[in-house]
């Protein structure tokens, strides 16, 4: 079994940066999650209090697809890297709109429904501050 372990949440005025990171690991040798990490898509999602979980962004397996929510588009940047097992979430000109519980789930497709995916990690909780 792969877990994903979200980290990198945090307190940030409005305007300012975080970046989020999402590590797969397991139980099974490093090889077995390096493989299965290189054949994933990689998505963030996000939920506010009261709201749904919504997509933020997705990555294909490779990197070269990538996919944004258009309240994202030009302010968030996600990237990978296949030999550390982790995807990241660039954060910038944070709005308060924009805090939520981060997760990173795993996936066949950099798809943004959440149908789409079947593995999820347990979630950062990012606070802009106004």
């Amino acid at each position: 079994q792969v877990q994903l372990v979200e980290s990198g949440g945090g307190l940030v005025q409005a305007g300012g940066s975080l970046r989020l990171s999402c590590a797969a690991s397991g139980r099974a040798s490093s090889i077995y999650v390096m493989g299965w990490f290189r054949q994933a898509a990689m998505a963030w999602f996000r939920q506010a209090p009261g709201k749904e979980r919504e997509f933020v962004a997705a990555i294909s397996w490779s990197g070269s697809d990538t996919n944004y929510a258009d309240s994202v588009k030009g302010r968030f940047t996600i990237s990978r890297d296949n030999a550390k097992n982790t995807v990241y979430l660039q954060m910038g000109s944070l709005k308060p709109e924009d805090a939520a519980v981060y997760y990173c789930a795993a996936g066949n497709s950099p798809r943004v429904d959440l149908s789409g995916y079947t593995y999820w990690g347990q979630g950062t909780q990012v606070t802009v501050s106004s």
